[in-house]
């Protein structure tokens, strides 16, 4: 199989030589050897790098990636917790939505003050109760 460098990796993947170095102390990924310095992966370490890649633009962290891979280095992924992650989400996009459309209404809306409308002050409760989610710090 061939190998590639780490630069070569990291440039395919479109990810920091940095990033490969991480995942590597995480056991993500291994390097297959090194040429002097450099560390050398077997082309397959790409595929590897796009499943990763997929669960992080999902929402599972590191370690939840790095359970769905077996010892030998094949995909074994926890159904459950796939469709754990596809209810939270399905949440998330509800509240998103809601969101959406709580300022569209907001920039359209007529009412002489945002605080005279009552679809307004719906969105203003919810938000206050929390049913819109906290923002991120």
């Amino acid at each position: 199989m061939k190998k590639l460098d780490i630069a070569e990796v990291a440039r395919r993947a479109g990810l920091a030589p940095s990033a490969l170095r991480y995942y590597e102390e995480k056991g993500l990924i291994a390097a297959a050897g090194r040429r002097g310095l450099r560390r050398l992966f077997d082309a397959s370490v790409l595929e590897r790098l796009a499943l990763i890649a997929l669960g992080r633009s999902a929402g599972f962290t590191l370690a939840e990636i790095g359970h769905m891979f077996a010892g030998d280095g094949s995909l074994q992924m926890d159904r459950a917790l796939l469709l754990t992650k596809a209810d939270e989400l399905e949440r998330t996009i509800r509240k998103l939505s809601a969101m959406r459309d709580g300022l569209r209404h907001a920039a359209a809306c007529r009412a002489a003050s945002h605080l005279e409308c009552p679809t307004f002050r719906r969105i203003l409760n919810a938000a206050a109760k929390g049913a819109l989610g906290r923002p991120e710090r």
